[in-house]
């Protein structure tokens, strides 16, 4: 059955609109009259609270057209779909339930990069309902969405981020990410965006999650500039996404910290944990205080006098700092100054250890270190 849409229908009257759209999507075989029907959807929830609720009948019509292999019904019924779905709860749960998943896991490996873009948003909307996620996890879609965040458009890398973000925080899912190589697009991604915009936030946080297993430790330090990207955004992000960058290299150290003590050392992570642990969050703080106390212990006191010390005179150099430019200065002098106290504790260790019985355990031992998590 046919029916056309009528397009003279009264502006003051558009719940007439709303339902003959319904009618052709329900009844109509004809495919022009269903991607215009399936595009006046999308207009009239793009901003409608009332009309998602509405029309949340048009859901199962516009998922079949997702079926088709007509890419114009796939690429009208898409964002039509993405409108519905977006604050409204129930609409995501009706999407997943009415058998979305599988046409747009297929589509996030178009080579149409349209019918991509949609396909990734449409699900970083359906990930952030708490039902979905664990579906959307079982579905297949977290490989192609790493995929994306490799090689898709800087819109799409992320979406894509923060949809696996958001579904990372179901805990079945964060072992799929794991298994869909993450670290190496992550990586990339966090090198090239801006430390303090919301998906330097979503891909830090994610790499907070995923170091808690060693396989993600270990390709962590392996990926070249993995630490110092992380220490960037330590030092240059947000607020939160310095207590994520914190919280990652705290969580590398305290599982092994004879193993990754040096190479988070090495990347001059010092004065920004420093700066952290007067002017970060209180969460950001202590684990800045943590983190510092793990990569400069050692079993002798005079490590925690040349803590407190260091940490005071950050807190006086912060807080007579004014402008970029004598911040850079400050953060410049800090480095010297940290670089020269380890210097000065290596020497002190060296002369320690040479004096050392066959009976003490070797202070650079992982032995000695474990004790002290």
């Amino acid at each position: 059955m046919n029916v056309p849409l009528d397009t003279n229908s009264s502006p003051s009257n558009p719940t007439s609109i709303a339902n003959q759209s319904m009618i052709l999507l329900a009844e109509s075989n004809d495919s022009n009259s269903k991607v215009k029907a399936a595009r006046e959807i999308r207009r009239l929830t793009k901003s409608s609270e009332r009309y998602r609720r509405e029309l949340s009948e048009a859901i199962i019509p516009l998922v079949d057209m997702l079926r088709s292999h007509f890419i114009q019904l796939n690429q009208a019924a898409l964002p039509a779909l993405l409108n519905l779905a977006v604050k409204d709860h129930t609409n995501k749960r009706r999407i997943v339930d009415a058998g979305a998943l599988e046409p747009i896991t297929r589509f996030l490996r178009s080579e149409n990069n349209t019918l991509q873009a949609h396909a990734t948003a449409s699900l970083l909307t359906l990930s952030v309902s708490p039902v979905n996620k664990p579906v959307i996890g079982a579905s297949g879609a977290i490989p192609p969405l790493v995929d994306i965040v490799g090689h898709g458009s800087s819109q799409a890398k992320a979406e894509a981020v923060t949809a696996l973000y958001n579904l990372s925080t179901f805990p079945g899912n964060l072992e799929r990410v794991l298994k869909a190589v993450p670290i190496p697009p992550l990586v990339d991604l966090l090198k090239s965006c801006k430390k303090s915009s919301k998906t330097a936030l979503k891909c830090i946080a994610l790499l907070e999650s995923l170091v808690s297993f060693d396989e993600a430790k270990s390709a962590l330090i392996s990926e070249e500039g993995g630490i110092l990207a992380v220490v960037e955004v330590l030092e240059r992000g947000s607020l939160h996404s310095r207590e994520h960058a914190v919280g990652a290299l705290l969580t590398m150290c305290q599982s092994d910290r004879c193993k990754y003590r040096e190479p988070i050392l090495k990347e001059g992570v010092i004065p920004g944990l420093l700066e952290l642990t007067v002017q970060g969050t209180s969460k950001a703080q202590t684990k800045a205080h943590a983190l510092l106390r793990l990569l400069r212990d050692t079993p002798y006191p005079r490590s925690e006098l040349q803590a407190a010390v260091l940490e005071e005179i950050v807190c006086t150099l912060i807080s007579n700092i004014e402008g970029e430019d004598q911040s850079l200065k400050a953060k410049q002098m800090l480095a010297e100054m940290v670089q020269v106290s380890m210097e000065q504790s290596l020497r002190h260790l060296q002369k320690r250890a040479m004096v050392c019985t066959q009976t003490e355990l070797p202070i650079t031992s992982c032995a000695s270190e474990v004790a002290l998590k």
